[in-house]
């Protein structure tokens, strides 16, 4: 649980710090209506991880699999920063996608510690995992001006210092994994032609493309609204800062709600918060101290009631001979369609504001509560 715990926290305050700089760094070399790439190309990584990772754990164990997706991540902050330094395109966008490649497989590790529980227990243990990204939820924003200005001491461009955060931390989840137990491969998984249709699936799916949809879009675009009524990385920061911990601060809390109340609950409230954050970020757009970092931190709780709600149900729903490949396909699915996010929210901005975005968050996060309506009783 420590190496998975700490896996997660590093990878995180790796994620954070990069995607924010590389969205402005993209923002100030190709246009607003560029700056969501950085976020496409994290997310795409994302999801390759995650399959790749459920289809492989079965074989060879947590460790060996985990420790490969870090190295990766490590080579791929080391590409972001030389793009960061040369403000070039291309190495910035590559090098997000290898640390979401390793980025996919931390998101696996709250399946991984569900299962060394019984399945009473099951929300909490991988809400503790999820947990664990509060690390990164704080440090990886607090991170971006000190690093900022101790690089620029250097001659380096400002942006460049929490890249350089960024391998730092890669670096330590990569170190982490190798703490993990030895693990013995259970026996091979029966072949799944369509996982995603799997009993229990649909869902738990479902809600979660809608959650990261709604999210993506409104956390990639607030920093470009903060930066233009011009606020620097210190305020960019706090208001990340504000909606990283409710993505992960009370995720304990969202378990316990999952295992006393059911996941089907756990998710309907989720969806029903990220609407209210998207309600009030349309009402308060410029309250860089009140509305709008209560807005993000709502924005991350529903995220994080939607996220750990629809993976408890997966952990209890699945068979264990097919589990780690249809996790790690529901994984995929629900990153490649933030990808949609990341590259639209740009254009929505671009052509509406930060205002068009909030409202098409909002619709989104509503647009499944009815499609969610129990047929069977459940």
């Amino acid at each position: 649980m420590g190496a998975l715990f700490a896996g997660v926290a590093l990878l995180n305050t790796a994620t954070v710090g990069l995607s924010t700089a590389a969205t402005l760094i993209v923002a100030a070399g190709n246009g607003p209506g560029w700056s969501g790439l950085p976020s496409v190309a994290n997310v795409l990584g994302t999801a390759g991880g995650a399959l790749g990772a459920g289809l492989l754990l079965a074989r060879h164990g947590r460790r060996r699999v985990l420790a490969a997706g870090y190295g990766v991540a490590v080579l791929g902050a080391l590409v972001a920063l030389a793009g960061a330094l040369t403000t070039s395109l291309v190495p910035l966008l590559l090098g997000m996608l290898l640390v979401g490649i390793g980025n996919g497989g931390a998101q696996l590790s709250r399946y991984l510690a569900a299962d060394l529980y019984p399945e009473e227990r099951r929300g909490r243990a991988l809400s503790t995992v999820v947990w664990g990204g509060t690390i990164g939820a704080l440090v990886g924003p607090a991170l971006m001006a000190p690093a900022a200005h101790v690089v620029s001491g250097f001659g380096w461009p400002s942006l460049s210092g929490p890249v350089a955060v960024a391998v730092l931390a890669t670096a330590g989840a990569a170190l982490a994994a190798a703490f993990l137990p030895r693990h013995v491969p259970p026996p091979r998984e029966a072949p799944v032609a369509a996982p995603v249709r799997a009993t229990g699936v649909g869902r738990p799916l479902l809600a979660m493309v809608a959650a990261q949809l709604a999210m993506v879009a409104v956390m990639t675009m607030t920093p470009l609204q903060l930066e233009g009524h011009g606020h620097g990385l210190d305020v960019v920061g706090w208001v990340l800062s504000a909606h990283l911990v409710g993505m992960f601060a009370l995720a304990p809390l969202s378990g316990r709600i999952a295992d006393r109340w059911g996941p089907r609950v756990t998710i309907n409230a989720g969806l029903g918060v990220l609407a209210l954050a998207s309600a009030t970020a349309l009402a308060a757009p410029t309250a860089h101290t009140s509305g709008l970092p209560v807005a993000l931190f709502l924005l991350g709780y529903g995220w994080n009631l939607v996220f750990v709600g629809a993976s408890a149900q997966l952990s209890r729903d699945l068979a264990p001979e097919t589990r780690s490949r249809v996790q790690g396909t529901v994984d995929a699915v629900v990153w490649s369609a933030s990808a949609l996010a990341g590259l639209g929210s740009g254009q929505l901005f671009a052509g509406g504001g930060f205002a068009l975005v909030t409202v098409v968050g909002g619709v989104l996060a509503l647009l499944p509560l009815a499609l969610l309506v129990p047929r069977d009783g459940r």
